[in-house]
Parts: structure tokens; C-alpha cells; sequence
């Protein structure tokens, strides 16, 4: 039975208070990633780590930098290649013991003690009854509105923090399916699932795309499912991920960025014909583009005659972006999150500016009928 209490999902805010941070002699370089998740709160584990001084020792004082390009090679002592400045921190280790090792290094390398960001660290806080999240992706849940005893399909859900959210506001009453094509990362939402005692969430390894199948009487208790198999369909789509902050160095080029569109639309009409009639179907994304937001609802209503925008509960985004043909109020049904650096400036003129103070992120709610 699943475990009768509800999970507490936090969202993150976070801070662009700049300190004034005096940088060190010393100097050690991580790499992009590890850099986004100092800027997060996160110390420095020592996987993450690229470059130290040549004699440093456990208790030294260091500056920590991210090396913006992926030049820097594991090992270096004195790297000049292009870095931006995160942050001061101290040793938790000798250098020969992140280098030398002849096992696989683990645990923190650095602890931040002068990051440039008051941003906290919420990490290993209350493990069994929290899951960190960021604003618009605690608002998805909501929005999607799973009832207890519903069969919910999470097509996307790696790795498992939308997921184990719909499992807590359906009390753990229903079924909740989560499907993922990647098996490393199934297995990471059949960890959080349990450290959250959600024993209602049934994760599969699955290529969503070929998740319907045309046999009413295949067996339904993993995938492919016959049409109409779910109450409420969740696509939290594979997106460019432009809307993603802190980022400390941009991968993708316009290739990339223009082929989640097609992918996007292909898992469209997979969710579209798995969901039942009267089922709500909810489409997000984690960025900023026209293409892959607003173009896909146009897109959607103009494909899909069965389905209609519907209201959004709560709505604390502001609404779509002109340019997809939408009308006004279609526009208003819709939900943008901007990672925009206004919030301080909101704050201290009394202004409500959640949505400007968040991960970059869009929400539409359809009904099908």
C-alpha cells in the first residue's frame, strides 16, 4: 500500500544577490556543470573536479572557477583557458587524492564557504519527505489536477520529480505510469518513487513515441497501451532546454535546437491518442522558443480538432507570447515563465513578479473531447 502522507515539494528560488567576493591566488577549475550547481548552492565533489593548484593540500583556501569552453583537461595545475569566476571554498582534499587515486574519487573536494550567490543548499534535506523542485515545475502538477484513483501517464518523466508530485496530490490513490527511454534514468524514478514511499508510480523503460498500440487487447499493465488508456496525460517534452538557468556554457547549436519540434510533435499524437475522452492533457517544456511553444499549441488545435485550451489552476505565469497566430484570449490560457533578473527590483517596489524569478518554462492544459 502506498505510504499515506503527502510529499512536500519545494520550489527554489534563486538568488542573484552578487557578493562581494575577493578571488584567491589559488585557483581551481571545474567543469561547466559542476559550475551551474555551485551557483545553485551545491559544494564542489571531487568528480567534478578539472584542474588544482600543483601542491594543494586538504585545508587550503581556494577560488573556484567553471571552465566555460570544455578545455581543460582533467589533471591540469595551471589552466588560462577561458573561466568565469564562481566562487571561494576550501579543500576537503589533497590533490594526490583526487588525482592519484586508484579508485574512483567520491565525496565533497571543495566546500564552498564564499560562493558569489546566496543560494542554499537544500541537498539531502529531508530526504524522505521533499523533493526539490523549481517554481513552474511545481505549478505542472497542479495544473495537470490528478484525482485520487485516476490512472495518470507521466510520458517523459525521468527523473521522477513531476512523477512522485502527481503520485502526493493523488494520495497515493491510482496509478501513475512513468516512462522513460533511457534505463539509467527509470531506475533513478524508481529510487525517488521509493525514498518517497510512492508505491503507486509504475516506471518503464519505453520509447514514448511507441507507447499506443492498435490491440484493445493488449495487456495494459506496461507499455504499449491500447488508446484511451488514461485519465490525464502529462508531456513534459524533450525541449532545448533554453529556459534552464544558471547555465554556464551553451552546447547546442541551432541544428540541435531546431530538431525537438518534429519530436515534440510526434509525441503529441501518441499522448493525444492515449488519453481518454474528457481527459485533460497538459504540455510543458523547460524554454523560450516560439517553435516549441506557442507554435506547438497552433499546431495542436489546428491537428487535433478533439482538443480545446482550458483554464490553468493556479495561473501565476504570465500568458503566451504573440507570433503563433493564437488569438488574445487563447493567449491567456497559456502560461510563461521568463528567467528574467527582475525580481529584487520587484521586490522592493512591493510588486508580485513570480514569474520573472524562475527557471524559463511554458504550460498549456488541453481538454479532449
Amino acid at each position: 500500500m502506498a505510504h499515506k502522507r503527502y510529499v512536500n515539494v519545494f520550489y527554489h528560488r534563486f538568488y542573484f544577490a552578487l557578493r562581494p567576493v575577493v578571488q584567491l591566488s589559488s585557483e581551481v577549475i571545474v567543469g561547466a556543470q559542476c559550475g551551474s550547481a555551485v551557483l545553485r548552492g551545491a559544494h564542489v565533489f571531487a568528480p567534478g573536479i578539472l584542474a588544482t593548484p600543483k601542491f594543494m593540500k586538504t585545508g587550503d583556501a581556494v577560488s573556484v572557477f567553471s571552465d566555460l569552453e570544455g578545455k581543460c583537461t582533467r589533471g591540469n595545475k595551471d589552466f588560462k583557458g577561458k573561466r568565469v569566476f564562481v566562487g571561494n571554498g576550501v579543500a576537503e582534499m589533497d590533490r594526490s587524492n583526487i588525482f592519484c587515486s586508484d579508485e574512483p574519487v567520491k565525496g565533497v573536494g571543495i566546500r564552498m564557504v564564499e560562493p558569489l550567490y546566496q543560494s542554499p543548499s537544500f541537498d539531502g534535506v529531508l530526504p524522505s519527505l521533499a523533493f526539490l523542485q523549481n517554481l513552474p515545475s511545481v505549478v505542472v502538477g497542479h495544473v495537470l489536477g490528478p484525482r485520487p484513483g485516476e490512472r495518470i501517464l507521466d510520458m517523459c518523466a525521468a527523473p521522477g520529480g513531476k512523477t512522485c508530485h502527481i503520485a502526493a496530490l493523488m494520495g497515493g490513490q491510482g496509478e501513475v505510469v512513468a516512462l522513460d527511454k533511457i534505463r539509467g534514468k527509470v531506475e533513478r524514478i524508481r529510487q525517488n518513487a521509493k525514498a518517497l514511499h510512492l508505491d503507486c508510480i509504475k516506471a518503464h523503460c519505453f520509447n514514448s513515441i511507441e507507447a499506443v498500440c492498435t490491440d484493445q487487447a493488449q495487456d495494459t499493465e506496461g507499455p504499449p497501451f491500447p488508446p484511451q488508456s488514461f485519465d490525464r496525460v502529462l508531456l513534459d517534452a524533450p525541449c532545448s532546454g533554453l529556459g534552464q538557468r544558471p547555465s554556464m556554457a551553451c552546447t547546442w547549436n541551432l541544428k540541435e535546437i531546431c530538431s525537438y519540434q518534429p519530436l515534440q510533435r510526434k509525441l503529441f499524437h501518441t499522448a493525444v491518442r492515449l488519453l481518454k475522452r474528457g481527459g485533460v492533457l497538459v504540455y510543458s517544456t523547460c524554454t523560450v522558443t516560439l517553435a516549441e511553444n506557442e507554435e506547438q499549441v497552433a499546431w495542436a488545435l489546428n491537428t487535433f480538432p478533439c482538443l480545446t485550451l482550458q483554464p490553468q489552476e493556479p495561473h501565476i505565469g504570465a500568458e503566451g507570447m504573440l507570433g503563433a497566430g493564437l488569438s488574445p484570449e487563447q493567449l491567456r490560457l497559456l502560461q510563461r515563465f521568463s528567467p528574467e533578473l527582475g525580481w529584487s527590483a520587484a521586490e522592493a517596489r512591493g510588486e508580485d513578479d513570480t514569474n520573472k524569478d524562475t527557471i524559463g518554462f511554458f504550460i498549456a492544459k488541453f481538454l479532449k473531447s
